[in-house]
Parts: structure tokens; sequence; C-alpha cells
């Protein structure tokens, strides 16, 4: 498997314009990259304009970069028992929707969201009926909603296989539903992956919970607390308690030559931790033998 095949990237600004993304990532040579379509800290965004979307598309197919992943906003919450905010969790996350068909992004990974005291159950419907909701409100859109496993801080809900498997289950179209598999979540969750042992252990849970069908997009993330711990902290690339070896199982399982694999990283000042980081990950595919 040849390193340039990958599909490697990492999280990239929008600042100036939509497209700007697409200079970031041919910066540090990525194959693929993740962004937000709006601002991720705030509820309202300006509509895209045509030349913006005209000249994303361009830029798209001058640097060959794709598939592009979004991720929603950091404010909506799907399982959220404030009906207001539901509401307007659901009403923004509808918007998020309609950006992503204008830019023909695939692929939409959201955290599955926190039931914030209602108790698992009840959160799991609620987010399961606002996927529903959503699914009603879209039924010609293509992107897949792609429900990342969270580490399970809090009240927020997607930290077990099951309970992504559960709200998928309980939608009217789990067929339009994936995952986003989140290293460092995922690790802080209780699912070990720091031994190759370990990590086949866990992919087998994985595809005998929810399948691995439906996985669509990988999130490359140290993890700066223990197995287990339930917090939620990245950290770069070997500099956490997962280490450096266990993303060498994820570059070379065939499985997944073809899924996006997007660094979430701090950046740093100048993007230099991109770049480090990316290297790391780069050298650990092995080359195929002639």
């Amino acid at each position: 498997m040849s390193s340039k095949k990958i599909l490697l990237g990492a999280h990239m600004s929008i600042a100036g314009g939509v497209y700007n993304c697409f200079d970031h990532g041919e910066h540090f040579k990525c194959t693929t990259i993740q962004i937000f379509t709006k601002s991720s800290n705030q509820w309202r965004a300006k509509p895209l304009t045509e030349e913006e979307i005209a000249t994303y598309k361009r830029r798209q197919r001058e640097t060959g970069i794709s598939p592009v992943v979004a991720h929603n906003s950091y404010l909506i919450n799907l399982g959220s028992n404030d009906k207001a905010l539901l509401e307007k969790s659901k009403e923004a996350f509808l918007v998020e929707i309609e950006r992503c068909e204008l830019l023909e992004i695939p692929y939409l990974v959201m955290h599955p969201g926190a039931h914030t005291g209602a108790g698992e159950a009840a959160g799991i419907k609620t987010i399961a009926d606002s996927l529903s909701w959503l699914h009603h409100k879209s039924p010609k859109a293509k992107v897949m909603i792609c429900l990342e496993t969270t580490a399970g801080q809090g009240t927020n809900l997607g930290y077990r296989f099951e309970q992504i498997a559960r709200i998928i289950e309980s939608t009217d179209s789990p067929d339009r539903l994936g995952v986003c598999f989140d290293t460092c979540h995922t690790f802080a969750a209780g699912y070990d992956i720091r031994t190759e042992k370990a990590y086949r252990k866990t992919m087998r849970e994985f595809d005998s919970v929810i399948g691995l069908m439906r996985l669509k997009v990988i999130h490359f993330n140290d993890c700066k607390k223990e197995l287990g711990s339930r917090v939620d902290r990245h950290a770069h690339i070997g500099e956490g308690f997962i280490g450096v070896e266990p993303f060498g199982f994820f570059m070379n399982d065939r499985r997944f030559a073809k899924t996006p694999k997007i660094l979430e990283t701090p950046k740093g000042d100048d993007g230099s931790a991109d770049d480090r980081n990316l290297t790391i990950l780069r050298n650990l595919v092995r080359e195929k033998k002639k």
C-alpha cells in the first residue's frame, strides 16, 4: 500500500472563504480534508453565494482533494431535553445539510448529542427522533450523516458502540447514516487499540455491534488521558496514552483503504503541527511488496 494513495488529511480552516480549505490541504499534501461549512461557534451563517460554490468546486477539481468531510457545529445538540434548544439544533443542522448539498460533500460528521439529565434511554430516543425529522425534511439529500464515537464526557452519548447502533436502528432511515470512528474518544471510552490484538478485538466488536460497512470516516487523535477515562482531550500523535504504533494498524488495514482518515490534533500557531503529525502517519504505511 503506497502512502501516496492513502486517504489522509486534517481539519482545515475556511477563513476568508470556504474554498480556502483546498489551499491549506494542498500545502500539507492532503488527499482528503475535513471542514466546517460555517463558523462552528455561531448559530447563523451567511448563505453560500454562487461564486463561492463555483470557486470551491473548481479548487477541488484542481487539487484533487476528495472526499471532503464536513463536521457540524459544536453548538448543536440533537439529544437535548430543552425543547427550545432542541428545535434550534434541528433547524441549524438542517442548514448544515443544505450547505453540504450545495458543496457536494458526501459525509457530515456529528457528535450524537448529550441527554443533559434526561437519562441515556431518553437521550437516545431524542437523537433518533431528531435524525428522523432531519431525514424527513431533506428527502433528496445525498450527504450521509455520520455519528461520531465519543468519550462519554458529561452526559454525551455515543461512547458505547451499542448506543450508536441503537440510535441508528431507531431512526426511520438507517441506511442514510454512517459512523465516524475517533481514536481518542473511543480509547477514552474504554476500547483498547494499543496492541494489534487489542485493535483486532475492538474492530471485531465494532463490526459485531454496528457493522464495519457503516464506518465512513476515521478521526486520528492521540489521547491525553488514560484508557477508560471518559475525558475528551486530543493529543499529538505519539504524545498521548495511545502512542504511535496503533495508528499504523489503521493506516495498513486494507478494509479502510478508501476511508478518509482525518487528523484533529492541536494545530499550533503556524500549522506546523499538522505537518509533523501527517509525516508520522505517512511513515507508518508499509509499502506493498512487488
